[in-house]
């Protein structure tokens, strides 16, 4: 049919790029109205996950930090791997059995110290409430009635009092906890065993079950994933460490309570991207201010060089391949995953982004390649 006789029909409808594209996306939201009146054939499913994701996911953490070292042994010392890995599985228990022996006794003497001294440390921030709000500079900016310190007090025990009972009232759900986390100590070395074992056909082996006309770019699609998460997970865990490392140093050192606590603390936070070393730095400088001005001073200093180490020598050798994501994208996603999943959420959203986005860019790649939307007008061209 020439294009000058087209109906108004086929011109809006059949032939019109806007319809189809919406015909399409009315047709997404169709199916997954269908899968969600049917959610409940998918509970075994999801049930099953909950069970096998948990040491998938610490064992996938594992395999990207240790099997750098195992590729390493394998290629330069010709040591086979199943050796290799052996020998990095006794130093890894001799090592988990040294913390157990030697540190977390002396974590626990504090975290136990720690608990005692918090009314202590709760009356001293009171005083140091009221001393505050009876300066004369800040009254006469009349925020004692907004900010007084009854008022602040008050919202900050009625919090506690609202995480106590929350935890008083989860407490019948820490079987179930403790019972997963054991599963997962048990399971996860197995699991991990077997992924630095087979190594090289963990790939083929699911290249075998599509199209010989898709294996190639879903090659290149698992090569370039997979290369995404390794820097990830070794970069944030790496630095992560050191930063916990650095904090502790720093903290015994100026003689800073609870310093290896709240090492600890900071260095779990930096797996938080940006905000996290300020959240890390919170407790400790509510423990200098009550232990006084100098400390407050030493914390100051400790993070300030901690940040230059971090920022000038540890994040350069150690993340290397960085993911090409804007600061602006990476503070949106934290935003979105924390606030669909929390503390995970905020922790994993940005690995996920960042196998979304590749996803999402070759089915565009490839969508660009196929449709007939994207071609050159041919037409135009000759006219010229």
């Amino acid at each position: 049919m020439n294009s000058n006789h087209q109906t108004w029909f086929t011109k809006w409808f059949l032939n019109n790029k806007v319809t189809i594209v919406l015909l399409n996306i009315l047709l997404i939201f169709l199916i997954i109205s269908a899968f969600i009146k049917v959610s409940y054939i998918f509970r075994p499913i999801q049930q099953i996950l909950g069970i096998i994701l948990p040491p998938l996911i610490v064992a996938g953490i594992l395999y990207y930090l240790i099997n750098p070292l195992i590729d390493l042994l394998e290629r330069r010392f010709h040591i086979k791997r199943v050796w290799s890995i052996s020998v990095i599985f006794i130093i890894i228990f001799a090592i988990l059995v040294w913390i157990i022996v030697s540190l977390i006794p002396i974590i626990q003497n504090q975290a136990t110290s720690l608990i005692h001294n918090i009314p202590n440390y709760w009356r001293t921030l009171q005083e140091m409430l009221m001393k505050l709000s009876s300066e004369p500079h800040l009254q006469s900016l009349h925020l004692a009635n907004k900010f007084s310190p009854l008022k602040l007090t008050k919202s900050l025990s009625s919090s506690l009092n609202g995480v106590f009972n929350n935890a008083v009232g989860n407490i019948t759900s820490a079987v179930g906890i403790v019972s997963n986390v054991v599963m997962i100590i048990l399971t996860a070395p197995f699991v991990l065993f077997f992924m630095l074992k087979d190594d090289q056909k963990i790939k083929p082996s699911i290249l075998k079950y599509v199209p010989q006309r898709l294996q190639d770019s879903l090659s290149a699609t698992l090569t370039e994933v997979n290369q995404a998460l390794s820097s990830y997970v070794r970069g944030q865990l790496t630095v992560a460490f050191w930063v916990a490392v650095m904090f502790a140093v720093g903290y015994l050192i100026a003689g800073m309570p609870y310093g290896i606590i709240l090492g600890i603390f900071a260095g779990v936070c930096n797996l938080i991207p940006y905000i996290g070393s300020a959240i890390g730095l919170i407790p400790a400088i509510i423990l200098a201010l009550i232990n006084g001005h100098n400390m407050l001073l030493y914390v100051i200093i400790i993070f300030a060089i901690e940040q230059t180490i971090e920022t000038r020598v540890v994040s350069p050798l150690v993340v290397g391949n960085k993911m090409n994501m804007h600061p602006v994208t990476t503070i949106f996603v934290l935003l979105i995953s924390g606030g669909m999943f929390g503390l995970l959420g905020v922790i994993g959203g940005i690995p996920l982004y960042a196998i979304l986005k590749i996803l999402v860019s070759k089915i565009f790649a490839w969508i660009q390649q196929n449709s007939s939307w994207y071609e050159k007008d041919t037409s135009t061209e000759e006219n010229k």
